[in-house]
């Protein structure tokens, strides 16, 4: 494979000059601070100066986490970390009604103390270059509303979910204005409400950006073409977003990993890589549901049931949900982890085959390794852009947010998954003898073959989409010749 997603030649590199500045405002939540800082990365490679912007709990936070990549290794790559009152989040609920993580909104809401420090750097950005691109996640909107004060400032929006959801959220927002083939909306299709997917808070936080959406110049999505271009064609339609410019540049995540030790040092590798270099390929399902899940003690028992009786080889990331603060245990004696307790004698009884890790673990990495042949996801849009560019099949296990309508796109429109819980029965607890089922059809079963062929066909084009000439790198290139001109 070419060069994922590198900057042009040393002659284009030449021609900039440093006339414009980009500034990058993600949201504080761990995967769109994780899609930001992918994005940041592409954009410095092309010379531009990058300033990626956020408290500094939350700059740490993206910084640490990040995977793929050395964010130190990228020269033109500035951070800003704001010192702003942070409130500290309750621990998340495994019994709460809805799975949406209620108790990160203190944080988010905290995020509007960013405003003032980006105005003060927009201003200083502004007096030293031509033009300041800012280029903001949309939940972040009231933090640049600043921006109509410079002469010199563009702004434009960053969605961090799939065209598909997207698309369908505006379109039966505004009543179906029109009709779609029936090839992207077909009746068989199970389309879950927007139902039990966000808190009543949270909806009220989203309704506070909306006002200052509107101040975008075009829109930039972590997408690509070759996964859902009819959706990323209607979205410009002047019914749905007025014609605004668009450009589908994804996937941001680095997509040619190399399997090579990171940190240079056997001793240092990731003990999932490891163990995954001594098994077979595509032989392991990686079960991972994000950042934001938190399961209730019933149902940790049910899925570690039904790993075991599926007799498949398995890597199970089984963690608390994340705080406000991810490093609050660091410097809070009162802090009070949450211990998930496995039936006695699991870990040794399946040691053979299968890995429970309770530390943060390298998902990209584990998605890109040969031996991974499947993974278990709350199907997260950052979790599906980086298993269909590793061409990774995924049994689908929605919990929130984007996530049912996500499930829908793998599923049912791409076919490259099995779903775990319909949404419709999002209260139930998923009894182990179903965990297995699903287990064993995505990993032992013609089924699950064809699922994977197709993953991998689609894997390989989405690669081939962000190499000179390809669909991706194609719009990403005319997104920095438009800021650049």
């Amino acid at each position: 494979m070419g060069n994922n997603h590198q900057g042009r030649n040393d002659k284009n590199k030449a021609l900039q000059h440093h006339r414009e500045a980009v500034v990058v405002v993600p949201f504080p939540a761990q995967g769109h601070l994780n899609q930001a800082i992918h994005l940041s990365r592409i954009l410095s490679s092309y010379n531009l100066p990058v300033h990626y912007v956020g408290t500094s709990v939350h700059n740490r936070q993206a910084r640490e986490r990040v995977h793929g990549w050395d964010p130190h290794s990228a020269p033109n790559l500035h951070f800003h970390d704001f010192q702003v009152p942070f409130f500290p989040s309750p621990p998340p609920n495994p019994n709460s009604d809805t799975k949406f993580p209620s108790h990160l909104l203190p944080s988010f809401n905290a995020s509007s103390h960013v405003r003032e420090p980006v105005a003060t750097l927009l201003r200083s950005l502004s007096a030293r270059f031509k033009r300041v691109v800012v280029i903001y996640d949309t939940l972040m909107a009231s933090v640049v509303q600043d921006v109509v004060y410079l002469h010199n400032a563009e702004p434009y929006a960053l969605h961090s979910v799939s065209a598909f959801t997207l698309f369908l959220y505006i379109w039966e927002s505004m009543g179906k204005p029109f009709d779609i083939d029936d090839g992207m909306y077909s009746r068989e299709w199970n389309i879950p409400s927007i139902e039990g997917c966000f808190s009543c808070e949270f909806l009220n936080f989203m309704a506070g950006q909306y006002d200052f959406a509107k101040l975008h110049r075009g829109k930039l999505y972590n997408t690509s073409r070759v996964i859902e271009a009819p959706y990323i064609d209607l979205l410009p339609r002047e019914e749905v977003n007025g014609r605004k410019t668009q450009w589908a540049i994804g996937p941001l995540n680095p997509v040619n990993i190399s399997q090579g030790m990171r940190p240079n040092d056997e001793k240092q590798r990731n003990r999932c890589l490891k163990w995954l270099d001594k098994q077979n390929p595509n032989s392991v399902i990686f079960i991972s549901f994000g950042s934001t899940t938190c399961m209730p003690d019933e149902q940790i028992l049910e899925l570690a049931i039904g790993l075991l009786k599926s007799e498949q080889k398995f890597i199970w990331v089984l963690r608390d949900a994340d705080r406000g603060n991810v490093f609050e245990r660091e410097n809070e004696e009162n802090y009070v982890e949450r211990v998930f307790e496995l039936p006695k004698g699991y870990e040794e009884s399946v040691k053979d085959r299968g890995l429970v890790v309770r530390e943060w673990a390298p998902q990209l990495e584990i998605l890109a390794h040969p031996s991974t042949g499947g993974f278990m996801s709350h199907c997260g849009w950052n979790s599906c852009m980086e298993a269909i560019s590793n061409g990774v099949p995924i049994a689908a296990w929605p919990m929130h947010s984007d996530q049912p309508r996500n499930t829908v796109l793998v599923t049912q429109v791409l076919k490259i998954g099995v779903v775990v819980r319909d949404w419709d029965n999002r209260e139930e607890i998923v009894r182990s003898w179903s965990i297995e089922n699903v287990v064993r059809k995505l990993m032992a079963s013609k089924e699950g073959d064809d699922m994977r062929k197709r993953a991998e066909k689609l894997g390989f084009d989405v690669r081939r989409s962000v190499e000179d000439g390809g669909v991706s790198r194609l719009e990403l290139d005319s997104f920095v010749a438009h800021i650049s001109r």
